[in-house]
Parts: C-alpha cells; structure tokens; sequence
C-alpha cells in the first residue's frame, strides 16, 4: 500500500507551488487525526490531520527546495510548517530564521520535528542549544533540549566531550516543571547516556546529583533516567550499538 501511495507523490507533485503543496496535504486530511492530535496536546487548532508517514513522503518527492520551505512556514498550517522543516536547506538558515521558526513554536511535535530535520544540523547549533535553554517560552526551552537529544541521536562526529559539557546544562535546568521543557530534559539526559558506557557513567552520574534537588520536575527526571540507564535492555544496545 505504502509503497504505491510514494510512487504517486513521486510522478505528481515534483516542482510543486505552495498552493499544490496544500491542495495535496488537504487530500489526506484527517479530521479524526486532528482529534488525536488535540489529545496529545499537538497544535490542532492550525492543522489539516495528515499523518506525517505522508508528509514525508511528500517532502521526500520535492527534496531540497529551501524558498518552497520559506512559503509553507508563511501558511501557519502546522503540517505545511512540519513539511517546511523537511525540504529546508541547513547551509541556508541563518541565525534570524532559526530564531523565527523557533520562536512560531506552538507545540511539541512541531519543535520536535523542526530540531530532527533540519535545526541540529546548521553551524551554529551549539551557541542556539546554550541560547534557547535561558528561554522564559516552553517551547522555545523545549527546543535546546530537543536539539541535544537530537545530536545524540543523529550525530557520530561528536565527541564525548561534546556531550558532557550539556550535562552540565541539563542539571542547571531540571527545576523546570512545565511539562514540555521537563520531558525534554529527561530525554536528552537519556539519550546522552544511551551513546556509550563512558557517557553512560556521566550521565547517571548527573541523574544521581539532579535526584538531590528538591523540586517535583527534577525528582522525576532523575528517577525516569536512572531506571533506563540503569537497565539490561539499554546496557545490552550499548553494547551492540556504542559509538
């Protein structure tokens, strides 16, 4: 089924305008996904309910088309924004337009797939992750959390070194209690550990001191990243997978 629906976005919307670009996003819309999206606390309100297998599979039909990407954003339809982050250029997001898209932020997924497809990889990445942590916007918060979470995921270039200075990072921001800032932390805590058995060791170490800390977000975050990084399954993928 899958693999009919990408060879029809592939031979109809090559060389597409924004408004083509709409009209096929609205073809699949889905006012049940909408539904699903309001219960996870997406951004409903702005989107059409299309299911991001197909947005990729769209964006993976344009390719790279960085004005395109500049009109969707300008649309404010969520999934048209999702699809932005997909086709945009990195070596062409300068330090303005970052700090644009981030600041349009009006829910995690949207933040979360911004950083993933295109926001971990621009030059300047590292000062945006220390920028956007002092933040006083949950989502804009969100995303210096996100994009470390994101590099450990994605990027095998760096080094541990790398990682153990945003440890620092993560511990001064464990305090946060709003739900979408606490989760990011957590996350990139655990990611960072998930690299390999030295980054392993740093990170619970810095769970074990987050845990010494008195607030409810922090209490979480700690216990959440000791039982993973403490676990067999995990210590069993480092194994198999370290970088």
């Amino acid at each position: 089924m899958y693999s009919h629906f990408y060879f029809i976005v592939y031979t109809c919307i090559l060389n597409m305008t924004v408004e083509e670009v709409l009209f096929e996003l609205k073809k699949h819309s889905n006012p049940e996904f909408i539904t699903k999206l309001a219960y996870f606390k997406g951004d409903s309100k702005t989107a059409l309910g299309v299911k991001i297998p197909i947005v990729r599979a769209i964006a993976k039909s344009i390719k790279k088309d960085h004005e395109l990407a500049l009109k969707l954003w300008q649309t404010e339809i969520h999934e048209a924004r999702i699809l932005a982050t997909m086709i945009a250029d990195e070596k062409q997001i300068d330090e303005e337009l970052f700090d644009t898209w981030v600041a349009d932020f009006q829910s995690w997924d949207l933040c979360d797939q911004a950083c993933f497809n295109v926001l971990e990889k621009v030059s300047f990445v590292n000062k945006k992750i220390y920028e956007c942590a002092t933040a006083k916007e949950e989502f804009v918060k969100r995303t210096a959390f996100t994009l470390i979470a994101g590099l450990a995921i994605h990027n095998k270039k760096l080094k541990d070194d790398d990682f153990i200075s945003y440890l620092s990072l993560i511990e001064n921001h464990a305090d946060d209690n709003r739900n979408f800032v606490k989760k990011a932390v957590n996350w990139a805590l655990r990611q960072i550990g998930k690299r390999n058995k030295q980054l392993t060791k740093e990170a619970l170490k810095t769970a074990y001191q987050i845990a010494q800390q008195e607030t409810k977000s922090a209490k979480w975050i700690a216990k959440d990243a000791i039982r993973e990084l403490e676990s067999k399954k995990v210590n069993d993928f480092i194994e198999k997978h370290r970088i």
